[in-house]
This record gives C-alpha cells, sequence and structure tokens, in this order.
C-alpha cells in the first residue's frame, strides 16, 4: 500500500490527503484493508487525543486518520503540508455510496437508533437505487456482553461487507473500532453524525462556513445545550496548543 505522508497536530498523525486520494487508496486496497479501520478526526477528537494517550494510541493505530475538522487541514498546510484537504465522514460516506453503484460494494451499518437507520436505508435507497445494503444493527445504550458481542461480531461478517459504518459518536466509535480490529470484516469507518445527516435528521452547514472552517458554529446553532461546552473547551485548547504553543 502507498505510504502517505502524516502530520503530527497534538500527538495525532493526520493523513495528508484530499478526497480524490482518499478514494483512490481505500477502493484500491479495500481487501488489504479488510478487518483494519480508519478514523475521521476534528478538533474534538484531536484535543481528547492530546490528554488521554490511550484514545491517541487507538487514532494513531487506524490505518487513516481523515481531516474531518477543517483547522487540521489548515493547521497541516501551515507546516508545508501541501497535499491535504478536508476529508469529511459525510462527504466521504456519500462518495463511497456513490460508486458502489459501479463496484457492487457492500454496506453495513452499526450505530444510532433504528429509527434513524430506518431513514438512512430509505433515504440512500432513493439516491442511489442500487446500493446494496446488507445489514443495519443499533446496539443498546450500555456496554454489551461478551456473548452478544460474538453474536453482532457473527451477524456482520455473515454479511460479508465491504464497509462497515460506524456511527456511535466520538471517542466511543473509535474505541469499538479498535477492540474489532481483525475481528470483523470489512474496513471499519467512524463516520460520527453521517447517519443522522444522511438520514435527514440534521442538516449540513452551508458550504460557505464549511469552506470557513465554521461547521462547528452551525452545529452549536442547531444543538447549543448539547454542544456549547464541548465546543468551547476544545477550540479554546486546540487553539492555545497549536498556534500559541505550536503542538
Amino acid at each position: 500500500m502507498e505510504k502517505i505522508e502524516t502530520c503530527n497536530i497534538l500527538g495525532v498523525n493526520v493523513s495528508c490527503l484530499d478526497m480524490n486520494k482518499a478514494i483512490e487508496l481505500v477502493t484500491n486496497n479495500l481487501e488489504n484493508l479488510s478487518g483494519k479501520y480508519i478514523c475521521v478526526s476534528n478538533v474534538h477528537t484531536t484535543v481528547m487525543s492530546y490528554e488521554d494517550a490511550e484514545y491517541r494510541n487507538i487514532q494513531n493505530s487506524a490505518s487513516f486518520v481523515f481531516p474531518d475538522g477543517k483547522p487540521l487541514s489548515v493547521v497541516a498546510k501551515k507546516r508545508e503540508y501541501k497535499n491535504i484537504e478536508r476529508v469529511t465522514g459525510p462527504d466521504f460516506m456519500d462518495k463511497m455510496c456513490d460508486i458502489s453503484n459501479e463496484k457492487n460494494y457492500r454496506h453495513f451499518f452499526y450505530g444510532s437508533t433504528e429509527k434513524t437507520l430506518e431513514k438512512l436505508k430509505q433515504h440512500l435507497k432513493e439516491k442511489y437505487p442500487n446500493i446494496e445494503i446488507v445489514g443495519m444493527y443499533s446496539p443498546p445504550f450500555r456496554e454489551l456482553t461478551e456473548q452478544e458481542d460474538e453474536e453482532i461480531i457473527n451477524k456482520i461478517n455473515e454479511t460479508n461487507p465491504d464497509f462497515v459504518w460506524i456511527g456511535l459518536g466520538a471517542p466511543k466509535q473509535e474505541k469499538w473500532m479498535y477492540n474489532h480490529k481483525d475481528k470483523i470484516k470489512g474496513l471499519m469507518i467512524g463516520v460520527g453524525a453521517a447517519f443522522d445527516y444522511h438520514a435527514g435528521n440534521i442538516k449540513r452547514a452551508p458550504m460557505w462556513m464549511q469552506k470557513c472552517s465554521l461547521e462547528w458554529l452551525y452545529r452549536l446553532i442547531q444543538a447549543p445545550k448539547k454542544l456549547f461546552c464541548r465546543y468551547m473547551k476544545t477550540n479554546f485548547k486546540f487553539i492555545w496548543n497549536v498556534y500559541i504553543r505550536g503542538r
């Protein structure tokens, strides 16, 4: 597999690539990536990784760390890593679903609620009529027993998926992928809120806000009680440690 340059930001080795390169790498190496995982990282997960060595190891054990958050690609470019652009979870998932019509990729979705999964399935089928969704599973809001975990591993593997999309939110989804590395058939990708975006539960920020690193603000406006403390704390820590301390 082609070696991709990485930029270390707060201890996380962020892959220096753009959407086209990400698609090329995954599609050309899909068989070799089976059982492995990709982290889709932003300011929040990067700050968490900086403060938690275990979580940082999980991020750095991924095959790739996509720069989902615009500030990550901005920082990397300032550090002379030119071949990097934002690669968001929702956009990458959309691209893979799109080319599945041609390549016959098989998709399994793990996470969120049954209601959201049903809406997600309906929306994807409407947009990509030939997409092969081989399974969906909404886990309980508690830790699975060993028996339950073994059952879901078998359930996923029996469907023989190419992609296993994980929508548990950070840091839960990254920990789940790390703990299931080489146990799951298919490439695991933690895409956070992508399930909600593609199910129509929440709206993406306008493109101008995405390009100006303001998608976090759009999400904050949509869910201020849920996100205010998280964004204020992590954004301040990111600015302090990256721009002022040069970490």
